[in-house]
């Protein structure tokens, strides 16, 4: 039985976290702040050790690298975007939408993961898609079922069908895909990332259903989740907003399993929604308002999970 969730993660411990105007072309999450530079980073980096304390508190094995100062990469401390790790032993490098953020790749990580103890098999490298324009941005367009073998997206201008079904193909999951959509400022627009609007762990399911405008499409997800034996936990669109679909499902070395997710996100939730959270995991709710607000993303998109063997 494969495992869905990872006792250990990567986070990259940012030198240059900022505004991207890059990604804010389609991340409608980004606000622009007037603080400098360094008072921006600054207060990342407090945010981001106290997530890190938070976890291993728990007792999960967090493997925290820095990032490089040069080239300067403002979204580097989001690296579940550029890559992914599976039990088989194979590695997945991303295409990705944002030419400043293929930046971070970097090969050095796999070095101090296998320096670690983790096997490394293989390398399957998805980047040649960036030269035709065709993206998927690894567990941001993608949330993985592993268990079942699942992965399901909502295609975007960041989640292309082709990469997708070379995903599929080449790892073994079966792709279930949708169109979802918000709506902002009277302007109906695609969501980018599947990982804000949707959570999979081992018996919840979190969905935003109601950005999901075909019937077909929603009755389709909704059913593969009850098929696989998911409890769904909808939400609603300013739920959604407020990052409560990005979140994820950690152990520790004992076992017990965590629901992580910011503190707007639980704030967010009703009391029922979170009673049905805690009948099968344990929630970590962490405060990252200034990641959060600059960067566009949530706690999910700051863990790279660890599922390679050890040696």
């Amino acid at each position: 039985m494969i495992a869905q969730t990872s006792s250990t993660v990567l986070m990259i411990r940012p030198a240059n976290f900022g505004f991207n105007p890059e990604t804010a072309e389609n991340n409608f999450y980004q606000k622009w702040d007037d603080r400098t530079a360094d008072e921006i980073n600054q207060l990342a980096l407090e945010e981001f050790d106290a997530f890190v304390s938070s976890l291993t508190a728990k007792g999960m094995n967090v493997i925290v690298v820095d990032d490089t100062p040069e080239p300067r990469k403002t979204d580097a401390i989001f690296p579940n975007n550029w890559f992914s790790t599976h039990s088989d032993g194979k590695v997945v490098f991303y295409p990705m939408f944002s030419p400043n953020r293929r930046l971070e790749r970097r090969n050095d990580l796999m070095e101090i993961l296998m320096m670690k103890g983790f096997k490394i098999k293989e390398i399957v490298d998805l980047s040649f898609f960036e030269q035709d324009g065709q993206f998927l941005e690894g567990t941001g367009s993608l949330v993985l079922d592993r268990a079942n073998c699942i992965a399901y997206a909502c295609r975007s201008v960041r989640t292309h069908e082709v990469p997708l079904d070379y995903f599929g193909r080449l790892l073994g999951f079966t792709i279930l895909d949708f169109d979802a959509s918000q709506t902002i400022e009277g302007v109906v627009s695609p969501i980018y990332h599947t990982n804000v609007m949707m959570h999979v762990g081992t018996d919840l399911a979190v969905v935003c259903l109601e950005s999901i405008p075909k019937t077909s499409e929603r009755l389709a997800l909704q059913k593969s989740l009850e098929k696989s034996g998911k409890k769904i936990i909808p939400i609603s669109v300013k739920q959604k907003f407020n990052f409560a679909g990005n979140m994820l499902e950690l152990q520790n070395g004992q076992g017990e399993k965590f629901t992580v997710m910011s503190h707007a996100a639980f704030q967010s939730l009703n009391a029922a929604q979170i009673q049905t959270i805690e009948k099968f995991t344990t929630i970590v709710p962490i405060k990252i308002p200034t990641i959060e607000k600059i960067g566009g993303g949530s706690v999910r998109c700051m863990l790279a999970e660890i599922f390679l063997p050890l040696v």
